[in-house]
């Protein structure tokens, strides 16, 4: 199978060690910078264009590029191209130029070892943001053309002064001569500096005398020159016009009148045309960025492979030192390294590896059927490692590949096949796709691209100073977020929600959670802008208010609620020193945990978050207190201080099945916030309900007060239908007087008069009575304290429970009579 992509590679400058910014810190090394300018062009997608599949950073300022390859080019032809074949060759090469102006980028590198030809015969354009990349060449220490095809303004102007489209037309030009006349290279014979002393002499051509000509005259070609259509020479003599001025573009030149006078769409500029065998491999019909993602999990490595073939060459660490260093920090004699020269060789990147590892993978695999069965084809085939922890499936290629295919399909019929993509995403979220995904879960919809296009990002704000403070400090060991287009992106997507989002105020933590959608969107900050609108509404609602205080201190009245719940020792122990979720939780769940995880994690943790509902991160917070359950009961104050100053090392994976687990097993209306977004109508199952049956607004005071959560009559009386749970998973501590319990009670329910229970005591014990006993006998269900009303009572009784290191106890919400709402009170029978 022939290589689908090649390397190559060359280095950045470096910065002097004690250079510093404007905002006194040290410049951003020029490898970075490459990196983050360069990611755009990974986004282009045009017939005649070598796509670009990765540029990987590696160390001392090296840079490593990875693009679509070919393995024809336009200087391996054996034969001048035909009239036909060099009009099709022109005009390919305009659409292509043509595209990348467009965005601002110029070739500056077109030559006919950079012109690669399809096994269709069609031309692609090869390292066409090089210029670009490297910051119209000031990142590097080397020039950036071919003398031979460079314009000769390139050679009169000062380098600081980028080069404009005119220039690829000129070396098209020279393309164009070389093919026309039918030579195989123009001055074969001159060194460098003859060379460009030729392409200046070019200047003197008068009006009398074309570049066209006098080039045609000076290699014996006058009567193949006088042999051309006019219309060859007129479009030949336009490229070479020496006045950049009088120059057309290559939008310009699409429109001659030579492309309309010869038909050379069925024309094919390749020698060798596709064979049947290449064709028919099914992993040909893999987008590259899957085929190169797979190769990658097959064992691929670039900097291996251009180690193979010697462009990568180490050098003895005693060579490298310097004679001597100057107190100032200044070198001197330190030996050239050789290995840092330019080198833009091209090494394919064989697919055999990747072939050999998917050999066993069946042909259904590669088409995965999304909304029909079939008896043939086996959709439910499942992968050896689909058992496997995350970190190994994410690894395995077979899996990898399984998952890439079938969301693909899955995300080409979004919005239509949303249940099919959650459904899915609860497995795993392939890295491939991880940022459309989020998109989907999220329900991005809509025209978002006129949307961002719209929202002001430029207006200086009061906010601005902040933003420019905060970026620098955000997840900046990742080399995308840490590069100049990654601060610029980072400042204009929080400046567009902060325009959009009046209501609310710039705080320090935006910029975190902006962080991991910045890092999949980089090349979509519309994407990134929409992502983030649809996930604060969702996750933080409110948390943004100039005065946010009552929704913050609500939300951690939740969570100690939530830990009380499922670990009453823990809740105990962490109340009886103090140490309140106040003192360590904010930046948590302000930044929904990504302030204090590395990206990895966080991608992991989001991937689950964004499939719960707005109460999941209390269960997130949960598992984490659980990971460091023993070390924080054996802790005081001061030492719980000190463990979470910095979060220790936490499993995610374990994180995410513990809270899961949490959250699964809690009745919802127990984590009811009143400043948590109402859920759309359209997103409610359930039948509607008695108004009193569901939860109400609390103060936070209240909430405060409160040890135990609440529970809903709904919920209750969900979990006392025993059509859904066969086996009880609730039992009602009925605190009301044995008459009003005998009137009527719940099914299955026990009655502890209050009465029973010494309230005076500092710590009250648990009575002893039967029902205790049959009480402690159901420990681990869902323990629902119910008194008459909203008694306090039931709130104290509630507590006993939980200081007595009872798990799972809430309190009826309005109390047992909103059951009669249902008509679900019985008589009672006896114990």
């Amino acid at each position: 199978m022939e290589p689908r992509f090649a390397g190559m590679t060359f280095f950045a400058t470096s910065h002097a060690g004690d250079v510093c910014g404007t905002n006194g810190l040290p410049l951003t090394p020029n490898s970075i910078t490459i990196y983050g300018r360069s990611q755009i062009l990974r986004t282009f997608s045009h017939p005649n264009l070598c796509t670009y599949l990765d540029i990987i950073r590696g160390k001392h300022e090296r840079t490593m590029i990875v693009s679509e390859f070919h393995a024809q080019t336009l200087a391996l032809l054996q034969e001048p191209l035909p009239l036909l074949g060099i009009v099709k060759l022109c005009h390919q090469t305009l659409t292509a130029l043509s595209y990348i102006n467009s965005h601002d980028i110029v070739h500056r590198c077109l030559a006919p070892d950079n012109i690669m030809i399809n096994a269709k015969g069609n031309v692609k354009l090869f390292n066409y943001g090089l210029y670009y990349m490297t910051g119209k060449g000031s990142d590097v220490s080397f020039p950036i053309g071919n003398p031979r095809y460079m314009a000769p303004e390139v050679f009169l102007v000062d380098s600081q002064i980028a080069s404009g489209p005119k220039v690829d037309v000129w070396s098209l030009g020279i393309i164009l001569t070389e093919q026309a006349l039918g030579v195989e290279q123009l001055w074969p014979e001159l060194k460098l500096a003859q060379l460009m002393r030729k392409v200046l002499s070019l200047i003197n051509c008068n009006s009398d005398t074309s570049v066209f000509s006098r080039i045609a005259r000076e290699h014996s070609c006058w009567s193949k020159y006088e042999s051309l259509p006019q219309s060859l020479v007129h479009l030949i003599n336009s490229c070479l016009q020496l006045n950049p001025l009088d120059r057309p573009t290559p939008k310009e030149l699409l429109e001659f009148p030579i492309f309309k006078e010869y038909s050379f769409d069925e024309y094919s500029l390749a020698e060798r045309p596709d064979t049947l065998v290449e064709t028919t491999h099914h992993l040909n019909s893999l987008p590259l960025q899957e085929l190169y993602y797979l190769w990658r999990l097959a064992g691929g490595d670039v900097q291996s492979e251009l180690k193979k073939q010697g462009l990568i060459r180490t050098m003895p660490p005693i060579l490298s030192v310097p004679r001597l260093v100057l107190l100032e920090g200044s070198v001197l004699g330190k030996r050239r390294d050789q290995t840092s020269l330019l080198d833009l060789k091209i090494i394919p990147l064989s697919l055999e590896s990747l072939r050999n590892r998917l050999a066993p993978v069946p042909v259904s695999a590669y088409y995965p059927l999304i909304t029909t069965k079939s008896d043939v084809l086996n959709d439910a085939e499942e992968c050896d490692a689909a058992d496997l922890p995350l970190i190994i499936r994410e690894r395995d290629t077979e899996y990898q590949f399984r998952r890439v295919v079938l969301f693909r399909r899955l995300l080409e019929g979004y919005p239509h096949t949303k249940s099919a993509i959650v459904r899915e995403a609860r497995k795993d979220i392939p890295p491939l796709y991880r940022g459309r995904v989020w998109a989907a879960l999220l329900e991005v919809e809509g025209d978002i691209e006129a949307h961002y296009r719209e929202t002001d990002k430029e207006t200086p704000t009061h906010t601005d100073r902040q933003i420019e403070v905060d970026i620098p400090r955000c997840h900046q060991y990742d080399e995308l977020l840490s590069s100049r287009d990654g601060h610029r992106k980072f400042k204009r997507v929080l400046k567009a929600w902060v325009e959009r989002n009046p209501q609310y105020v710039y705080w320090q933590g935006l910029d975190s959670l902006c962080a991991p959608f910045i890092y999949l969107n980089f090349n979509n900050e519309a994407m990134a802008f929409a992502c983030l609108s649809a996930f604060i509404p969702k996750y933080l609602h409110r948390f943004f208010l100039k005065d946010n205080s009552a929704v913050i201190r609500e939300y951690l009245a939740k969570f100690t609620h939530v830990i009380a719940f499922h670990d009453p020792d823990l809740s105990n122990h962490l109340q009886e020193i103090g140490f309140i979720p106040e003192l360590f939780a904010i930046p948590w769940f302000l930044t929904m945990f990504s302030h204090v995880f590395p990206l990895p994690k966080i991608l992991h943790l989001w991937d689950q978050l964004l499939l719960g509902d707005a109460s999941f991160p209390l269960y997130v917070g949960l598992a984490i207190l659980q990971q460091h359950r023993d070390t924080l009961l054996s802790s005081g104050f001061n030492e719980c201080i000190l463990l979470f100053s910095d979060l220790p090392e936490v499993d995610i994976e374990r994180c995410l099945s513990d809270s899961v687990a949490f959250y699964c097993c809690t009745p919802r209306s127990t984590t009811f916030r009143q400043h948590e977004r109402c859920p759309s109508k359209a997103g409610l199952k359930n039948k509607p309900c008695h108004p009193d049956l569901e939860m109400s607004a609390q103060t936070v005071a209240e909430l405060q007060a409160e040890s135990c959560p609440r529970i809903s009559g709904a919920d209750l009386l969900d979990l006392l239908d025993s059509s859904k749970f066969p086996r009880p998973k609730v039992m009602v501590i009925d605190i009301r007087s044995p008459e009003l319990y005998n009137v009527g009670s719940a099914p299955g329910s026990i009655n502890i008069p209050h009465s029973r229970f010494d309230l005076t005591q500092e710590i009250p014990q648990l009575p002893s009575c039967p029902e205790v006993n049959i009480l402690l006998q159901n420990r681990g269900k869902i323990l629902v304290v119910a008194g008459q009303g909203d008694s306090p009572c039931a709130i104290q009784i509630a507590q006993i429970f939980l200081r007595n290191g009872l798990p799972k106890v809430c309190v009826l919400h309005r109390g047992i009579d909103v059951l009669q709402l249902a008509n679900l009170l019985t008589k009672p029978t006896a114990i």
